[in-house]
């Protein structure tokens, strides 16, 4: 299995969080569509990509498209929530021994995005606690 597999495999179906922890490269960066700086290290990356797979994940969310590279991806999705078709993409670089070295999300429309921003929002603040 590859790491784009595995990648696919949790966001898709296994949701399994010990999983997701083993793919991200210690050094992982993450950047949002809504925060200004990239996000640095595998735990905040971790944080940032759990919280988008409860968002995101599950029911009616789809990759619609993939575009690959030697060393990544880029994978457009949708997911309807609240009435509001998200339409983005995840690009996402892999380390030579198969870990998530950086992962940016770009999403569209405006409403979208701040659906988006909300609802990660509130999961953050929940996982925080």
């Amino acid at each position: 299995m590859t790491a784009l597999d595995s990648w696919r495999d949790f966001i898709m179906g296994s949701h399994d969080h010990s999983a997701l922890g083993d793919l991200l490269h210690p050094d992982a960066v993450f950047e949002s569509p809504v925060v200004h700086t990239p996000q640095r290290g595998r735990d905040i990356t971790f944080k940032y990509l759990s919280s988008a797979e409860k968002v995101l994940g599950g029911a009616g969310f789809s990759y619609t498209g993939e575009w690959r590279s030697e060393n990544g991806a880029v994978l457009e999705f949708e997911k309807q929530i609240d009435g509001i078709l998200i339409n983005g993409v995840d690009i996402i670089t892999f380390s030579g021994d198969g870990r998530i070295t950086h992962f940016k999300v770009m999403v569209r429309p405006l409403k979208a995005i701040n659906l988006l921003h909300r609802l990660m929002g509130e999961q953050l603040a929940a996982a925080a606690q």
